[in-house]
């Protein structure tokens, strides 16, 4: 607008077309249709002078411009159906130029075409410029190449590359893992973190399977082992949009800088395990991070130091810990049983024939019936074997299993020295713990029913005559032989010349 006012003023000083063009280096042709436009409205210079620059462009500027050619309106006609047709897997622009010159053979060539097509998306999908503040956002997401590590027998086994990023600063983390897992993305996650010395209150990954269940373009739903990670760092995860790379390019652009600054450093070396592998990334990644970024004067590792570390939140000093889940039912003996180790673990026995949630790590192994801890145990990985908390028993069973050989010499011990030694003798003579601790504990219950003194005769009697076990006590209680007084000395036979001695039969 102040050239077109000054085109005027001095066409007003009396100046021709040729000496305004070449004070003001514009073509005489634009002075030309400008000073017609002015000369056709019939304003007065003083009018001219009163209006605003919207006024100005209104009445100069598009009566200036000519209109669209026909051409030019079919094209714009027909953009947004090229647009769609874009989007679909295979098409291409060539293909679509074909299809349009055959319809309009006087149409535009195809960088003509090309541009339009250019102009229209630029105008429909425009690039929106984010802030990133500073402690805000972590984006994270996989190297679409892969490094490799060399086996030694002339194969080589590709390993995935994790990249995160910081949204303000940019510092960026970068480390191999074996594979795009959970596991593995989860300790890749973890280890980020360490190096930026804080947690973001966001992190955004891609629609990786290991951190989203199921995108959407609204709520997605979360792997529910990644939600529990970002939360014992007290972190949100913000999944981007699936197929909108647009959402997280700053990890996309990252990514392409570490291909560059990295993988280049990296091409004709030769690892054979991911400690060495990666002591190797780090060299390079601490070159690339304080490198002046591109038109800067100030590194990431700078930028990161002065605005963006202290506001970070701290760590969780605990390290996450990856839990594993599955849903089992109690089995009628109390127990469940953890397929990965072939383990069996007690849980209290009224969820009997329940189906509950199990949460087990390296260390332990929790049960929760409706997001209830019912049991807690020290994981053991021996197969086939019980890890049982007697507490979760029912109370007769509870009995069984306190059961053992010194317990049950203490309560005979409690009634007379010759119980307990009766009891020591029953234990010695079954040949199985189990039924020894049975007819033990039948024995001792006579005290009860009888008495500690007819108890203790019965235990003397029985070993008088060198017979252990719960059906001869129960025998001498019953005949009341226990009434009768034992001879101190067993009587003796004499020597007669119709007895045969031992060395007859021999």
């Amino acid at each position: 607008m102040l050239k077109l006012r000054q085109v005027i003023r001095l066409y007003n000083q009396g100046k021709g077309t040729k000496a305004i063009a070449g004070m003001l280096f514009i073509s005489r042709n634009t002075i030309k249709k400008y000073l017609h436009i002015f000369l056709s409205s019939g304003l007065s210079y003083e009018a001219f002078s009163g209006m605003s620059d919207l006024e100005l462009s209104q009445k100069f500027l598009v009566a200036a411009h000519p209109e669209k050619s026909q051409r030019q309106v079919d094209l714009e006609a027909l953009l947004p159906g090229i647009c769609r047709e874009l989007k679909r897997k295979g098409v291409t622009k060539e293909m679509l130029y074909r299809q349009y010159i055959e319809k309009y053979p006087e149409g535009y060539g195809i960088s003509r075409f090309c541009g339009f097509i250019r102009l229209y998306l630029a105008q429909h999908r425009p690039v929106m410029h984010i802030e990133h503040k500073a402690g805000d956002k972590m984006y994270i997401d996989f190297t679409g190449q892969k490094l490799h590590l060399d086996n030694g027998d002339g194969t080589k086994t590709e390993t995935e590359v994790f990249v995160a990023i910081l949204g303000c600063s940019q510092l960026t983390y970068v480390e191999a893992v074996a594979s795009q897992k959970k596991e593995d993305l989860i300790r890749a996650c973890e280890n980020a973190l360490i190096y930026f010395e804080g947690a973001p209150l966001v992190v955004v990954p891609d629609n990786l399977r290991a951190a989203v269940t199921k995108g959407s373009k609204y709520e997605a739903v979360l792997n529910e082992s990644f939600a529990c990670f970002a939360e014992h760092y007290s972190m949100t995860v913000l999944p981007a949009r699936a197929y909108k790379p647009r959402d997280k390019s700053l990890v996309e652009g990252a990514v392409k800088l570490v291909y560059k600054t990295i993988f280049t450093k990296l091409d004709k070396r030769i690892f054979y395990d991911l400690s060495s592998l990666n002591a190797a990334i780090r060299v390079a990644l601490e070159i690339h991070n304080n490198t002046p970024m591109y038109k800067r004067e100030y590194s990431r590792r700078q930028q990161f130091e002065e605005i963006e570390r202290d506001v970070l939140q701290d760590l969780n000093p605990i390290r996450y810990e990856l839990k594993e889940q599955a849903q089992l039912t109690v089995w009628k003996n109390g127990y469940i049983r953890l397929g990965v180790d072939t383990h069996y673990y007690s849980v209290p026995y009224k969820y009997i024939g329940k189906t509950v949630k199990v949460l087990y790590t390296s260390q332990s192994v929790e049960v929760y019936y409706r997001h209830e801890l019912i049991a807690q145990h020290v994981r053991n990985r021996r197969k086939y074997q019980y890890t049982t908390n007697t507490e979760h028993l029912a109370s007769q069973h509870q009995f069984l299993t306190e059961w053992s050989a010194e317990k049950f010499i203490s309560q005979a011990m409690d009634i007379h020295e010759d119980v307990a030694e009766y009891i020591a003798k029953v234990l010695e003579e079954k040949t199985y713990p189990e039924q020894a601790y049975k007819s033990c504990s039948g024995i001792l219950s006579f005290s009860r029913r009888v008495g500690n003194e007819r108890l203790i005769d019965a235990c003397r009697c029985a070993q008088a005559f060198g017979q252990y076990g719960y059906r001869v006590i129960e025998e001498i209680l019953n005949k009341r032989l226990d009434k009768l007084k034992l001879e101190d000395e067993a009587a003796r036979i004499p020597n007669h010349k119709n007895i045969r001695g031992k060395d007859y039969y021999q």
